[in-house]
């Protein structure tokens, strides 16, 4: 079963949306352009198929960037993730907005990061992860650190604590099972 305190179940058990960063979360970090400045991101399927399983269980999840990119609208819109928020470093404003439109308290939340953008959000929710990789200064104000670097399953390993906690994840597995 899984290592965590009382204090960290109880705090999962409330969780009622995912926000994910990108850049470092969702993808490795790196940032690729061809010569016409054209960008590209490099997304891991488990992850993808770690979200449509988590919003299948009745937890939204929700993608908060500091970077404008198509790559990661296109994704977004591939995994039926509705709020998506980018071009937003001060991402404060799209966390109030995200908990206003879904009638949330920031105790129902967890948020995923790597960076020094992602404190003024993680600060402020329910269960604050960082990925295995994440800045040193990240993962001291993180209620739990991924075992997997970000962009190489560390949001799928995030879905299934949620869904193993909410004790949702062995129905999720029986549907591969019949």
């Amino acid at each position: 079963m899984l290592d965590l305190t009382p204090e960290q179940v109880e705090k999962i058990k409330q969780l009622k949306l995912l926000i994910l960063d990108v850049d470092g979360v969702l993808t490795d970090g790196r940032l690729f352009f061809d010569h016409r400045g054209n960008e590209y991101k490099s997304f891991h399927a488990r992850d993808g198929h770690g979200l449509k399983l988590l919003r299948q269980t009745g937890v939204e999840v929700a993608v908060i960037s500091g970077r404008n990119s198509k790559s990661v609208a296109l994704r977004m819109q591939s995994l039926g993730v509705a709020h998506v928020y980018q071009g937003h470093e001060n991402k404060r404003a799209a966390f109030a907005e995200i908990l206003d439109n879904l009638k949330l308290c920031p105790e129902q939340v967890a948020h995923v990061g790597d960076d020094l953008l992602d404190l003024p959000i993680m600060t402020r929710v329910g269960f604050a992860v960082a990925v295995q990789d994440a800045n040193f200064a990240v993962k001291r104000y993180a209620h739990w650190c991924t075992q997997t670097p970000g962009g190489r399953g560390a949001v799928r390993e995030v879905c299934d604590l949620i869904m193993q906690v909410q004790g949702r994840f062995e129905a999720v597995l029986q549907d591969y099972l019949c």
